[in-house]
């Protein structure tokens, strides 16, 4: 007998940081202006967030098995939105193992040097657009093994996939070419799961050539970003919350 959802059941989001930075930094969860809480409000339904910074389609599948938040989440949940997958399109020319370890480098002095050669690498040789974080290839493997796990917890789970946004960094010289494909890569695996999609490109894309609101480091956004974001999440998500759940 399959698990239903309870009638409370939640949103539960599995994002990088875009859905809890506002103009000026992180923001904390419970926050009313972030798209998540936005898109909750206009369902009727409480929020469940997970996310860090940087977190690419990989890391959010070794959280899914690995945080027992997330655990303990997944079975009440309405309808899980994946938030992800914008990470793994951005130019990273050195590995991105080797930014998530200078954290762990001792002393200090050579920590903070090799954290300046690395802010003068990336934006240097980004232009180059390859490697990315993650190859498109990659990418979907992991959405299909973050599927294939919820699904054999609670196979009645409507999944949303949200698509890459852009960016305005300087960080990553401006540079966005892998997003067409991973679009294009990840709106096929959707299309043949039957998983509901909401494009993050149009909102983020108009709101960066206006400029002004969103956040300076290029890659986050303004509250009216966020707001449009919600409206496109929430044209997604809301048939999913009204529709009648799959009969045990």
């Amino acid at each position: 007998m399959s698990p239903v959802s309870p009638p409370d059941g939640h949103l539960l989001v599995l994002s990088d940081s875009l859905a809890y930075y506002g103009p000026t930094g992180g923001l904390p969860a419970d926050d009313p202006r972030i798209w998540p809480n936005l898109v909750g409000a206009a369902v009727g339904r409480d929020v469940e967030l997970f996310g860090r910074i940087g977190w690419t389609t990989r890391d959010v599948w070794w959280a899914l098995t690995q945080d027992p938040r997330i655990w303990a989440a997944v079975p009440r949940a309405r309808v899980l939105v994946l938030a992800i997958g914008g990470m793994d399109t951005l130019p990273s020319p050195l590995p991105t193992a080797l930014r998530e370890q200078i954290r762990y480098l001792r002393p200090g002095r050579l920590r903070q040097l090799v954290r300046d050669a690395y802010g003068w690498a990336q934006p240097t040789f980004a232009p180059l657009g390859w490697p990315v974080a993650l190859p498109a290839r990659v990418t979907v493997e992991y959405l299909e093994k973050i599927r294939d796990a919820v699904s054999t917890i609670r196979p009645d789970l409507p999944i949303v996939l949200c698509l890459p946004s852009t960016h305005d960094s300087e960080y990553y010289a401006r540079v966005h070419t892998a997003r067409a494909g991973h679009t294009a890569a990840m709106r096929r695996w959707a299309t043949h799961h039957d998983v509901v999609t909401a494009d993050f490109y149009p909102a983020t894309a108009r709101w960066f050539a206006a400029g002004g609101e969103q956040n300076p480091d290029g890659i986050h956004w303004g509250f009216s970003c966020h707001r449009d974001i919600a409206d496109e999440v929430t044209r997604a998500v809301a048939p999913l919350v009204a529709s009648p759940r799959l009969a045990p």
